[in-house]
């Protein structure tokens, strides 16, 4: 299966940058993973990434909204609660500081306390907000406007740029 001619060819393929499906193509009767199996066992080196393929992606813009409650009716969520959002102003950005005292732990978490988790779950330090909820959520009216964004502006940012 594996003869000389066959493995020169996979190493000047593989050179060249071919995936592992285009050289079982080219080689023929030779699946994907058998030369995948094969360029490990000869210890062909590694390709990079183009750099294109590393740098990291642009973040977009996240607006602030208040939340509205809308029951549900479609389907099988009949009984889940849908969150309709209403854009608001953009409010001046300042650091959400939670208080040491309004802190909860995950005993103290109640229906009307907020649930938004604060550090590293895995650290002694690891907390709730604990501040009041919004009614029928499950943050304050500041967490809230982070986890949650208008739909409107969602399928905008997917929208390509017409430039």
């Amino acid at each position: 299966m594996w003869t000389d001619e066959r493995v020169e060819l996979l190493k000047k393929l593989w050179a060249d940058g071919l995936s592992a499906s285009q050289i079982a193509n080219e080689l023929g009767s030779v699946t994907r993973n058998a030369v995948i199996g094969k360029v490990h066992r000869l210890g062909l080196s590694g390709r990079t990434k183009s750099l294109a393929a590393n740098a990291p992606r642009p973040r977009k813009p996240r607006t602030h909204a208040m939340l509205r409650i809308r029951p549900a009716v479609r389907g099988n969520t009949a009984l889940a609660t849908a969150y309709d959002l209403d854009v608001m102003a953009e409010p001046e950005v300042v650091e959400n500081v939670v208080p040491m005292g309004q802190r909860c732990s995950l005993i103290e978490l109640s229906d009307h306390r907020c649930k938004w988790p604060i550090g590293d779950p895995g650290s002694v330090e690891f907390a709730f907000c604990g501040g009041p909820s919004s009614e029928g959520v499950p943050y304050c009216a500041y967490h809230a406007r982070i986890a949650y964004q208008p739909v409107a502006d969602r399928r905008r940012d997917r929208r390509p740029n017409r430039d």
